[in-house]
């Protein structure tokens, strides 16, 4: 009996009659064989095709599944004997073909198992033929049967901590070790394996959770013409973990080597979040590839035009649309979420394009959109991070007012102010103070804390932290668009040379810039999250959009490290001391009662000045009950400022703990350094931060 919650009330023991049954959905491995299970409301035919290795240009054995002893309202199913884990396999499905209605069906197109929890690629795997018409087999992903329960976790648990403490490291499993210089044996560079290599690393760094770029099985080939999709953002198979990221060559491997991964982390007391994707698919637009849901049951999976069935609601910017609300797509959804956590432990999930889930069959958005209502009561996930990218490629955007009790939210909002603020654009005071304090005002929903925002300067999406302060435009003309795609507002302010530049004084104001957003950052109430790279300087040379850039573009270069010690050391002792400070985990919002108490000062004690022609503020707190006093001063003007303290007790003086303006080692003092006896003011100078602690 499997130990998975929605498995529970199933015996695993099957008939010994090839007939199957509906339930569990998928491959499930029992005594004696496999029970094989796909839903399908439209097709006439369903074909399951069994095979022997991933480049087999035709089933070993095909079983075609009648419709009167294989088939229960639309669930297809049949049980065969003699079969184990490892077993390759896909299905065929017979039906209509009607485009201007939205129904595809293709029988000699392999299709992936909705519900495979891995995925063998040919060694010819392409993406174009299963776009054209004819046979493609040969070339088409295969589904593996795995069992889920056969793995020894040796007593690893999902960890289940609080958001209180968490700090975010998003990274891409691929591009942290793929380089040359990641000092991992070759045989794992880029894989999960290399990963588990690095993991000291990740620990020294001093992060809690790191972020995984997606690991759902994905179309590499989803890219323009000679480059390769790196990000992941395009999925095929959602149970299946990306099977080029394991180093080992069995079609059971990614499994393991993943969940090897997982368990690693946990020992090292880091938590695993994945990005999943489930607004769109690798199967893109009219006449995309035909590799999975397409194939299977268009019009169940897939949001259309009510007025032209033929026609896909875009409402992601890849040419298709999953309809997260319907009830089949909901349980596939839900189903999966279980998968990951009771089958893989991890800790959370961050949904990319969430805004997305929350739309109606009719593309419009829902007040109380079910799916995600589902996620958030789910008692299988209830222990579990819930973070959403809260908006869409259509304009809807929900950072303010996304549903819930629960859900986090990338907060956008705080990404742009922070960046206009340090930058030195008008206006941004009054915001920038409000982001500092959780975006307390921000949120509509009164009974939210502070740390369900999820606060960042950078991400995948956009320029790294380097390339923000080092160019005032994209470039990305190797993406082969012709500098088309990416984002063309950035917030971005070269310092005067557009790139690298031998300037001394350019690349000082540079190192200070980065030190100032990280500073920021990390004294902000919510969740702060670091892109990989951005704590040594990783430059993409100005590509804000490198989803394609399987290559040294986006690679982590180790190199960094050395390179760009002093910042790293930065980031390290940074994290270091806000672990200590019982201010970072309160879960009320500074200010209110119980909470730490909050005083806005200027130039002078008292008078802050929020005008828009602002680009200063100083901020003091003092945490009840503890010795925690900050004064925090931001001095985002291009001239020095010279501001007065606040008065200490006789028996206490200032201590220094931060100064971006000064060179590494004292541009972060752990111990603090006492200021002078009776110092009653501090010279900030031009766009430095200064954190002063009373001790």
């Amino acid at each position: 009996m499997s130990n998975d919650v929605g498995r529970a009330a199933v015996s695993l023991s099957f008939p010994a009659s090839s007939a199957g049954v509906s339930y569990p959905v998928g491959a499930t491995v029992a005594a004696g064989g496999v029970n094989f299970c796909v839903y399908s409301r439209s097709a006439t035919g369903i074909t399951l095709a069994l095979f022997d290795q991933a480049d087999d240009a035709a089933p070993a054995e095909s079983i075609r599944l009648s419709p009167d002893l294989n088939r229960t309202y639309h669930y297809w199913h049949v049980f065969v004997p003699g079969l184990r884990a490892g077993q390759l396999y896909g299905y065929y499905a017979d039906g209509p073909y009607q485009p201007d209605q939205g129904l595809v069906f293709d029988p000699l197109k392999l299709l992936v198992d909705p519900y495979a929890l891995s995925v063998a690629l040919p060694t010819g795997y392409s993406r174009a033929a299963a776009a054209r018409a004819g046979d493609n087999t040969a070339t088409a992903l295969k589904s593996v049967v795995v069992d889920p329960d056969a793995y020894d976790w040796e007593g690893d648990q999902p960890l289940k901590r609080a958001f209180d403490d968490s700090i975010i490291y998003e990274m891409h499993v691929r591009g942290f070790t793929a380089h040359p210089s990641s000092g991992v044996t070759a045989a794992t560079r880029g894989t999960y394996a290399g990963l588990v290599e690095k993991i000291p690393y990740l620990r020294g760094l001093g992060v809690t959770t790191v972020e995984l770029m997606p690991v759902q099985q994905f179309d590499p080939q989803d890219a323009p013409d000679g480059l390769t999709n790196y990000w992941g953002y395009q999925p095929v198979a959602l149970f299946a973990p990306h099977s080029p990221y394991s180093s080992r060559r069995h079609p059971l491997g990614p499994v393991d080597d993943f969940r090897d991964l997982v368990k690693a982390l946990h020992r090292a007391g880091i938590e695993v979040i994945l990005d999943v994707v489930f607004n769109h698919t690798a199967e893109a637009g009219t006449g995309g590839p035909i590799l999975s849901l397409r194939g299977l049951d268009n019009l169940t999976y897939y949001m259309v035009d009510p007025a032209s069935r033929g026609t896909y609601d875009d409402f992601t910017g890849t040419g298709n649309t999953v309809n997260a609300n319907e009830t089949i797509v909901r349980r596939l959804i839900l189903d999966c979420l279980r998968h990951w956590v009771q089958h893989m432990h991890v800790d959370g999930f961050r949904f990319d394009l969430a805004a997305v889930l929350s739309r109606g069959e009719d593309g419009a958005p829902l007040v109380d959109p079910p799916i995600l209502w589902d996620i958030e009561t789910d008692p299988v996930l209830a222990g579990t991070k819930i973070i959403a990218e809260a908006w869409d490629a259509a304009g809807l955007y929900e950072v303010t007012t996304f549903v819930g009790d629960r859900w986090a939210v990338w907060n956008g909002c705080y990404r742009d102010n922070l960046r206009r603020f340090v930058k030195g654009d008008v206006g941004q005071v009054r915001t920038f103070a409000d982001s500092l304090l959780g975006s307390a005002s921000l949120f509509q929903h009164p009974d939210r804390d502070p740390t369900r925002s999820i606060n960042f300067v950078t991400a995948h999406d956009g320029f790294t932290l380097n390339d923000l302060v080092s160019y005032g435009a994209k470039h990305n003309q190797a993406n082969g668009e012709d500098n088309r795609d990416g984002a063309d507002t950035n917030d971005s302010w070269n310092c005067g040379a557009e790139g690298p530049t031998d300037d001394p004084d350019i690349n000082q104001l540079r190192v200070q810039q980065i030190k100032n957003f990280l500073t920021a950052l990390f004294v902000s109430q919510g969740r702060p999250m670091l892109l990989m790279g951005d704590e040594v300087r990783r430059t993409q040379h100005g590509n804000n959009n490198g989803y394609c850039q399987d290559n040294e573009t986006s690679w982590y270069d180790w190199d960094l490290t050395t390179g760009s010690a002093d910042l790293l050391r930065f980031v390290q002792g940074f994290l270091d001391v806000r672990k200590g400070l019982s201010l970072f985990t309160d879960r009320h919002f500074w200010g209110e009662p119980g909470s730490a108490t909050v005083a806005w000062h200027g130039v002078e004690i008292g008078q802050p000045d929020f005008s828009d022609g602002s680009h200063s503020l100083a901020l003091e707190l003092s945490q009840p009950g503890t010795a925690e006093h900050l004064h925090i001063i931001f001095n985002a003007y291009w001239q020095p400022l010279d501001f007065a303290l606040p008065d200490l007790p006789v028996d206490q003086r200032w201590h220094r703990l931060v100064d971006t303006a000064l060179p590494s080692p004292d541009d972060l003092t752990d111990p603090p350094q006492p200021l002078a006896p009776g110092q009653g003011r501090y010279a900030v100078r031009p766009r430095s931060t200064v954190i002063l602690t009373a001790k």
